[in-house]
């Protein structure tokens, strides 16, 4: 059985949705990031960046196989599955493009952005205007590309979707008003949404979803020196 190393943050939920999808069953063992459990020898030992979400595969190729970054995972549960992933080629890589599209824009960028609106304590006027423009300028390529298509690779519902979906859905706690402003995106997002697994994929650690603002003792963990020591 799949051990899961997981928190409740988009990252997180990328992989909780997806196990659901693919109806894998799996160990969860959380890892509370507020509280340093990151740091822990044994996790540092399956992913050296200390970062959720990690699984290991005890029926890996080869045998045992710790994997960690969340694109990695979705591209390996797809393989190993056969599912969630297009056989075409061409289809293939489109959901791969998407895929990249998510590790390498909204994710960083959805995140920074939320960095300095919700935990920075200092709210500095040219960090919210960089990342929360960017943030915008990303959700209209999304809506650009929903509107052309049912989902980001096409008719298929894929692990790019499931990447996207937990960074985009909220868009009202960043400032944006997407039902509005980014139509097709927010069509995407309720059929996600609606889905029974993605529900399931959601649920999955809900209770340990942060409702209180941050604590010095967190910040300094999670944005502080206790974040940047060498490890």
């Amino acid at each position: 059985m799949l051990r899961l190393y997981s928190w409740p943050t988009p990252n997180g939920q990328k992989i909780h949705i997806a196990l659901e999808e693919l109806e894998l069953p799996y160990e969860l063992v959380p890892v509370n990031i507020g509280a340093g459990e990151q740091f822990k020898p044994e996790f540092l030992a399956i992913t050296p960046n200390h970062r959720i979400p990690a699984i290991v595969d005890p029926e890996g190729p080869g045998g045992e196989l710790p994997l960690f970054e969340s694109g990695a995972i979705l591209m390996y549960l797809a393989e190993k599955t056969g599912k969630l992933l297009p056989k075409d080629p061409r289809a293939r890589y489109l959901a791969l493009q998407w895929l990249m599209f998510q590790m390498g824009g909204v994710g960083p960028m959805f995140g920074q952005q939320g960095h300095f609106v919700f935990y920075a304590k200092e709210k500095i006027p040219y960090a919210l205007d960089r990342y929360t423009n960017e943030v915008r300028r990303l959700y209209g390529v999304l809506e650009t590309r929903l509107s052309q298509s049912t989902y980001l690779a096409g008719d298929e519902y894929s692990i790019a979707d499931i990447a996207t979906f937990p960074w985009a859905r909220g868009g009202d706690r960043r400032g944006f008003d997407v039902p509005k402003d980014f139509p097709n995106v927010q069509r995407w997002i309720e059929a996600i949404d609606a889905r029974p697994a993605v529900k399931r994929g959601l649920a999955v650690l809900e209770d340990r979803t942060r409702t209180k603002p941050v604590t010095d003792a967190e910040r300094d963990v999670l944005f502080g020196s206790k974040q940047f020591a060498t490890r």
